[in-house]
């Protein structure tokens, strides 16, 4: 029987430019087709999951190496490269470390915002989209359902989530302040980073009312402002857009400055001075630096609205640190859980094996007597073990050796052979003890 292993592939903000991130990106109508490709090369287990932090499949399959070559090639052919040209911007899980990567994204300890609660819900529409294709199988779903129960277990038993949260009610405090009633305001999203949405999500609801989304591939900032009731900009428009805003998030990550200070003071003298408040969410920045010295720009990067917050660096770390301890025992007793699956089926090939035997005897011995019956049965279930030690110990060379070393350990752990000798060598030192006893005290009344 073929195991099948999980394996994860992707690009990340860690390993892979922004730039490439966004062509590798689908929006919600291109992830069936990217999904049927995945298929077409042979993995039938698998979800894309597209995030503004990553873009990588989660799946299962028999062969992983095999798996991760076809994978890559989907991803490369998606960007428009060569595979090889590629690879060096994927990193790959399999085994173990897949499954704990899977359940450290579930638990956003993964994201470069530790604690921000939109992935959870990503990777959740990820999984619906596989499983409506038929891309889902009980090893996938085995998985997942783990990573959704650790994800839960993080949000209820730490405050970690409670650090990106400060950061959006710090951003919406500021802005008070300096705006005064956000519901005359208009924000300007500059990217789709999960920072810049969540930032934008507070807005939202601490009453702004007008959204416009810009990115630097217009088809996804588009389908972006479809989805949170806002207005499209072009990228090449982002001048204009940026006259218009009172607000600005930026979270492009795309390691260049986006806001210059040229862009900044156009904005500034179509706007009469009137201030602008820029929230650089992006990592790398997005603002240039300079922009913050400029009269009428206030510029806040996450550090800034952490201050604001007043959420102390050493509680979060208590937080994460207490993040990753539930995601390791919840990894291990999924491992633990899935090995107990895996021995089940031996388990009750063995118990049938038995059966039959015991049953076949009973059918061609009736009138034994229970000592005799059971004499017999034992030297049946014991015939072809013995007949293969045997085999093993007529075998010696290296190999064989060693076979007959492994198969005896694994003989003494199944049956517990240590501990039955040891009972056995106990029980006759006590009647040894209790003979030696019965002796003194015959002595004792002979010599009265």
């Amino acid at each position: 029987m073929t195991t099948a292993s999980y394996l994860v592939i992707g690009a990340s903000h860690r390993t892979c430019s922004g730039v490439i991130r966004d062509r590798l990106a689908t929006d919600d109508a291109e992830v069936p087709g990217v999904l049927e490709r995945l298929r077409a090369v042979g993995v039938t287990q698998a979800l894309w999951l597209s995030t503004c932090d990553r873009v990588e499949v989660q799946a299962v399959h028999p062969r992983p190496n095999e798996a991760a070559l076809a994978i890559a090639a989907v991803m490369a052919e998606r960007v428009g490269m060569a595979t090889a040209d590629f690879s060096d911007q994927l990193y790959t899980r399999a085994g173990p470390d897949a499954i704990r990567h899977l359940f450290a994204v579930a638990c956003s300890l993964d994201s470069q915002i530790i604690g921000e609660p939109h992935i959870l819900g990503q990777l959740k529409a990820a999984h619906r989209g596989a499983a409506t294709l038929g891309l889902t199988g009980p090893e996938l779903e085995a998985v997942l359902q783990a990573a959704y129960a650790a994800a839960k277990r993080v949000r209820s038993e730490t405050p970690i989530a409670e650090g990106a949260t400060s950061l959006a009610a710090a951003a919406i405090q500021v802005a008070r302040d300096l705006h005064g009633d956000l519901k005359r305001c208009s924000a300007l999203l500059i990217g789709l980073g999960d920072m810049g949405t969540l930032v934008l999500d507070g807005l939202r609801e601490a009453g702004l009312p007008r959204l416009t989304i810009a990115a630097p591939v217009d088809r996804r900032a588009e389908a972006a402002a479809r989805r949170l009731s806002g207005h499209f900009a072009p990228w090449a428009d982002l001048d204009s857009a940026l006259a218009g805003a009172d607000i600005v998030v930026t979270a492009t990550g795309l390691g260049r400055y986006i806001l210059s200070t040229a862009m900044m003071e156009a904005a500034l003298k179509r706007r009469r001075r009137r201030p602008i408040f820029v929230v650089d969410a992006a990592i790398p920045s997005d603002v240039d630096p300079a922009v913050a010295g400029m009269d009428g720009a206030f510029v806040y990067d996450l550090a800034d609205l952490e201050r604001v917050a007043l959420q102390g660096r050493v509680g979060r770390e208590a937080a994460t640190q207490a993040a990753w301890s539930i995601v390791d025992e919840a990894v291990a007793a999924f491992a633990r859980d899935r090995a107990e699956r895996a021995a089940v089926p031996a388990v009750a090939a063995l118990r049938a094996h038995f059966e039959r035997e015991r049953r076949r005897l009973l059918a061609d011995h009736s009138g034994l007597d229970a000592g005799s019956a059971t004499r017999l049965l034992v030297n049946r279930l014991l015939h072809h073990p013995s007949e293969a030690l045997r085999e093993m110990a007529a075998d010696q060379d290296g190999v064989g050796l060693a076979e007959r070393a492994a198969a005896e350990r694994l003989l003494f752990r199944l049956f517990r052979l240590d501990g039955t000798a040891a009972e056995e060598r106990a029980a006759d030192e006590r009647a040894a003890d209790e003979r030696d006893e019965d002796e003194r005290r015959e002595s004792g009344r002979h010599l009265q």
